[in-house]
């Protein structure tokens, strides 16, 4: 089950969910009906980052692949395996994973800088933290100001933002260092993007709506011009090339069948003690004829 339909809950479902119809695919004693997917989102509706129309289209696509979307609903309790809904559903559920949103570091907050109501660093246009010198914030745990949408508007904490802002505030810290002026810092969103599993997607770019395998290569093409090298980039467009060509790895982990295991370990071992080390009979006749007779 997932919580949080934002972009990383939508992307990470539906990915899931292509590896693992692939793989019980692989094995005909498996088969997909015995899975269940669901989503969980509190809010009216999924993806908000893209329009009305999309997201609708997204949560159809959804549900056509066999995923409970369920809107306007909260999880009040996960203990003992067993998923508690705010709409009085209750099931067991082997796999939880939490993607309602992120909050900010406390560390802001403790160390007394001005944040807003939802803990993030209050800073000006020019990426200074008000009523701080010398101190600087960007990316999800700042609000900036969004100049290109304006009234009042913060801009979104999404990667497409902080990659430009932290090129900004570089040369802002360089440019007060020499003495000069700071630039604010602007930037009219060029859209969104969204993967929705393997050759499926959701774009908005420069006002273009963009769905299935379209919105799936602009999802992959504006990802592969963000990373900061030419080298890196030829190495993931190789990797995307030859899974193309073949079929996907599929192997077992033991980790994820057995999530507690390692730590149940770890806690024999706080609580006995290490193992003791065993003694081999001759061990110190020998290291005493070593220093006897060194060669």
């Amino acid at each position: 089950m997932f919580t949080g339909g934002g972009y990383a809950g939508v992307e990470a479902l539906t990915e899931l969910q292509d590896m693992a119809f692939d793989a019980c695919a692989r094995y005909p004693e498996l088969s997909h009906r015995e899975m269940r997917w669901i989503l969980v989102e509190a809010a009216d509706r999924i993806l908000p980052e893209v329009s009305p129309a999309m997201a609708d289209y997204t949560t159809a696509l959804l549900r056509r692949r066999h995923i409970e979307v369920r809107l306007r609903t909260r999880l009040t309790s996960a203990e003992g395996g067993r998923i508690r809904l705010d709409d009085g559903a209750e099931f067991p559920a082997g796999t939880l994973v939490w993607t309602a949103g992120v909050a900010p570091s406390p560390l802001a907050r403790n160390a007394g800088l001005p944040t807003d109501a939802s803990g993030r660093v209050i800073v000006n246009e020019f990426l200074a933290v008000d009523g701080a010198d010398g101190a600087w914030a960007l990316g999800d745990c700042a609000a900036v100001p969004d100049l290109a949408a304006g009234n009042g508007s913060l801009c979104a904490p999404t990667a497409q933002h902080a990659y430009r802002q932290g090129r900004r505030l570089a040369g802002n810290i360089v440019a007060v260092l020499r003495g000069g002026e700071p630039r604010p810092y602007r930037h009219a969103s060029a859209g969104s993007v969204a993967s929705l599993g393997l050759y499926r997607g959701v774009a908005e770019v420069y006002g273009l709506r963009m769905r299935g395998f379209p919105a799936w290569i602009v999802h992959r093409t504006y990802h592969l011009m963000r990373l900061p090298t030419m080298n890196r980039r030829l190495r993931v467009v190789s990797d995307w090339t030859l899974a193309l060509l073949f079929p996907r790895e599929v192997v077992s982990l033991d980790v994820l069948e057995h999530p507690h295991q390692d730590f149940q370990a770890a806690l024999r071992v706080i609580a006995t003690g290490p193992p003791h080390e065993t003694s081999f009979p001759g061990r110190e006749e020998k290291e005493d004829d070593h220093h006897a007779y060194p060669r």
